[in-house]
């Protein structure tokens, strides 16, 4: 299941961003992380896409949520300024952000081609 995140896990898991001016990548694997609110609605679209994902690749990724309502110094500390918005973290290069709602099989792409994870 997707897990949301709090400042303090987003610190701990994701990017100590208090103690690194340069990207360091935390997780112990690559990370999908949906930056949402409640009142969106292709966020809403994307959440069960985000759920059947996250059953589908098990283990192999962590996929979290930011729910950009309550931890707006996560959304400004990306620059969040549209939603949904979604980081992709691999284990060994900088994160890279996609903008929008995007369908499943894009997802997939991504996933495979930036995070290099197959199912």
């Amino acid at each position: 299941m997707t897990e949301n995140l709090t400042r303090e896990t987003f610190l701990e898991n994701v990017f100590n961003y208090t103690e690194n001016k340069d990207w360091k990548f935390e997780g112990d694997k690559p990370a999908l992380i949906d930056f949402y609110a409640d009142w969106c609605g292709p966020c809403k679209m994307l959440a069960p896409i985000l759920d059947q994902l996250s059953e589908e690749y098990g283990d192999k990724i962590n996929i979290y949520k930011i729910d950009t309502e309550a931890e707006q110094e996560l959304a400004a500390a990306f620059g969040i300024r549209s939603i949904p918005s979604m980081l992709f973290c691999p284990m060994d290069s900088a994160p890279q952000m996609a903008n929008g709602a995007l369908q499943k099989a894009e997802l997939e792409r991504v996933i495979a081609d930036v995070l290099k994870v197959e199912k």
